[in-house]
């Protein structure tokens, strides 16, 4: 549209210059033809009247009016050039093919339908478009640290990946904590003609470490100073972002600034819209120098080779090394020494317009940089308080920043059209096993989901735990989703060793997740439970794929398998401990077997030691698990021999056997054709089996299931007739994939379920 309406305009502009001018032209020339308020004649020199001063006087004008005419026919010739160039290039435009401009029906509708909302009029309909190729890769930088950051940073990519037209490649200087979440993160997240590639923060350190800074961004906050020297020798430019800024257009736009740079300007940045470097915050107040107001380093355009070629190391290290005898420590991080290097050296900067970086920080005076909030381009969260901030239109920023912070990741996964995406061997491996499924097979729907790939964003919460030394450590491993959330207190009441959760959420669910841990004291007072994010698509509840993900990324040598609707006897971390020592699982393949027992009441007196539940089995108030509905699935725990055991006693693996067990970190994984409701834990533990695992109860341990409404998988399981007809058929083919992988051993499993 934007392509459209600038070739209308300068047709409509040559047009009316086209017509208008021969009519102006012939005015002038009348008007000129004038002397005294008579017509002087154009004719013959001989015609005229013989008065030398006459004849003088008009030899003049007409060597001048000549000369006007002249100049006026190639201004004429000229814009008809133009105007035939501008008729020429219009249909490319029209339909999108130029390939200088971008063009707005490469959007999606998704892209259409929020602009039209929040985002709505950000540039004029008929704005310049950026001149940047259709299909050039654009770079951004952003330096990231942290278990929070690292959501920052996805909020941030949500809002870049929305507007965007064109591939993108994120360079991101990444200590090993957020390495590990966004390398997953975008390795799930599969976003064609995206490419990642990740700089090891923890070993520039020594870079920058001899700086004293007083951010609260420690020293992560100087690395931007140290790019030129990071990022690839190759890479010419790149745009620089802070974590706490939100897109509200195509950084494409903000990328095709760099055409606009002159001389020897290698820094695009925009004004500090705080007082801060003035000095005049409270007394004494004594900032770094800086030029001006100063300048805010969330948004930076960086042109790399030239900053090289200027030996920008030895630069910014000279200021800062000058200015830190008496300044001491930097406040602002990076900002202080870019800015102190700037008021040395003014023509390095380019002056980026505010839109480009409105910053919400204390003392803002980013309300007096645009008239209107349609027009801004970039919403940058400075202030420690961050959605807290004091501004006239903050919920406006707000609800664009939720806007994306809640926007479901899997839309953004489109592709580029025209623009043909890197190949990348994990896609084209799905593409592959998907193209050989059968779409007319009634069961087409569970075995797709097998190889359904879903976003992943590991420890969504900040995760700090050292296994204890005695490699006995054990972490409960569970899966949940929204409807169990309040089991989390109650379990981390019951269990203090490390916990490993697994959630399927949307990305809203997921900020709904984070408010509740955050307002919860018990939540906020464990560091040893790890969150890992698994967001939601497809029909089925991916129950393997999440137990998975959580065992996955269990730091401990001992897993105790789990589920969230059950309570851990108060205890049962130590004993299990112990357990492992006297069983040695240690040397030998063994999995401890943790009687389940049920409860059919909300609130109950929870046991505190073997007797007492015993008594309340005999009461009638628990019942060994499953007893009303599915008795073989925990049957081979031989409940009455629990009931006398003081020792840890043996028990034969039997058809749909599923107890909750305590095996190493090395064991098989959960089988992913297995979703929703129905043989999920009966094939691990049928693989446990043919694995030769001795499977042990534990005398003095016991878990309790507490009553919760029926999921939404077992009700589809026990009103859909093709969904228990095809988890039969899974089952069959899962027993022959064993027969497969364990021979002659595994044919005792068919049998098994023959006769079960």
């Amino acid at each position: 549209m934007l392509g459209i309406c600038r070739g209308r305009r300068k047709f409509l502009a040559a047009s009316l210059t086209v017509l208008c001018i021969p009519a102006i032209t012939w005015l002038y020339l009348f008007a000129g033809s004038l002397e005294d308020g008579k017509p002087v004649s154009l004719s013959p020199p001989e015609s005229q009247p013989h008065s030398p001063r006459y004849a003088a006087a008009g030899q003049r004008e007409r060597e001048s009016l000549e000369v006007r005419v002249r100049e006026v026919e190639e201004e004429n010739r000229a814009l008809r050039r133009q105007l035939s160039l501008a008729q020429g290039r219009g249909p490319a435009h029209r339909h999108g093919n130029h390939s200088k401009t971008y063009s707005v029906e490469e959007g999606t509708g998704d892209s259409e339908n929020l602009r039209a909302g929040i985002v709505a009029g950000n540039s004029s309909e008929c704005g310049q478009q950026p001149v940047v190729e259709k299909c050039e890769t654009i770079h951004v930088a952003i330096v990231c640290a942290g278990y929070n950051a690292s959501r920052d940073v996805v909020t941030l990519v949500k809002s870049v990946l929305f507007h965007r037209r064109n591939p993108l490649h994120f360079h991101l200087v990444a200590d090993s904590i957020a390495e590990q979440i966004l390398a997953t993160l975008f390795q799930t997240w599969m976003v064609p003609a995206v490419r990642v590639d990740f700089y090891n923060a923890d070993e520039l350190k020594s870079e920058v470490s001899w700086i004293p800074n007083k951010h609260y961004s420690g020293i992560y906050g100087l690395m931007k100073l140290v790019l030129t020297k990071t990022l690839p020798a190759n890479l010419e430019r790149v745009i620089v972002l802070d974590t706490d800024i939100t897109f509200a257009t195509d950084i494409a736009e903000l990328w095709a600034v760099f055409h606009k740079f002159k001389g020897q300007q290698v820094l695009g940045l925009v004004e500090n819209q705080s007082d801060w470097y003035l000095g005049n915050l409270w007394k004494n107040h004594r900032p770094w120098p800086a030029l001006g107001r100063g300048y805010n380093t969330g948004v930076i355009l960086l042109l790399l080779d030239k900053l090289r070629k200027m030996k920008w190391e030895q630069m910014w290290r000279l200021t800062a090394e000058r200015e830190l005898m008496g300044m001491l420590s930097t406040s602002l991080a990076d900002q202080d020494i870019f800015n102190a290097v700037i008021k040395q050296n003014p023509f390095l900067v380019y002056p980026l317009p505010c839109f480009w970086n409105v910053q919400l920080s204390d003392h803002t005076r980013s309300e007096q940089c645009y008239r209107d909030v349609s027009d801004l381009k970039v919403i940058h969260w400075n202030s420690p308080k961050k959605l807290r901030v004091k501004n006239k239109h903050v919920e406006f920023f707000r609800n664009l920043y939720l806007t994306f912070l809640e926007y479901d990741g899997n839309l953004l996964r489109r592709e580029l059209f025209g623009c043909p995406s890197e190949a990348d061997v994990n896609s084209e491996n799905l593409q592959k096993q998907l193209s050989e499924l059968d779409e007319d097979d009634l069961c087409y729907e569970f075995r797709r989901e097998r190889f359904t790939v879903h976003r992943t964003h590991l420890y969504f919460l900040h995760y700090e735990y050292e296994p204890a030394s005695d490699n006995t450590d054990v972490t409960l491993v569970a899966q949940l989703s929204m409807d169990r959330l309040q089991m989390l207190e109650a379990i981390c009441k019951h269990w203090e060793g490390p916990i490993s959760l697994a959630l399927y959420l949307s990305d809203a669910e997921a900020q709904q997740f984070l408010r509740y841990a955050q307002g919860s004291e018990v939540l906020m007072s464990r560091h040893n439970v790890a969150y890992h994010i698994v967001y939601k698509e497809g029909q089925f509840y991916p129950v393997n794929l999440l137990r998975n993900v959580a065992m996955k990324h269990v730091g401990t040598p001992y897993m105790f398998l789990s589920d969230i609707d059950f309570l851990p006897m108060y205890g049962l971390y130590e004993y299990l401990r112990k357990s492992i020592i006297q069983l040695d699982l240690a040397n030998t393949k063994k999995a401890m077997i943790v009687p389940a027992f049920e409860t059919l009441r909300y609130r109950l007196s929870f046991p505190k030691s073997k007797a007492e539940l015993l008594s309340m089995l005999d009461m009638g108030t628990l019942f060994t698990f499953r007893y009303h509905v599915w008795t073989k699935g925990h049957a081979p725990t031989n409940f009455a021999k629990w009931r006398t055991a003081t020792t840890p006693y043996r028990v034969e693996w039997e058809a749909d056997f599923e107890p909750y067990v305590v095996v190493r970190r090395d064991c098989p994984e959960y089988d992913r054709r297995f979703v929703g409701f129905g043989w999920n834990k009966v094939a691990h533990i049928m693989e446990l089996d043919a694995q030769e695992y001795e499977f042990i109860v534990l005398p003095n341990a016991y878990m309790i299931h507490m009553p919760h409404a029926p999921s939404f998988d077992i009700t589809k399981f026990r009103s859909n007739k093709q969904y228990r007809i095809c988890l039969k058929t899974l089952k069959e083919e899962f027993q022959q994939d064993m027969s497969r992988r364990y021979g002659f051993a595994a044919l005792k499993y068919l049998t098994a379920e023959n006769n079960s």
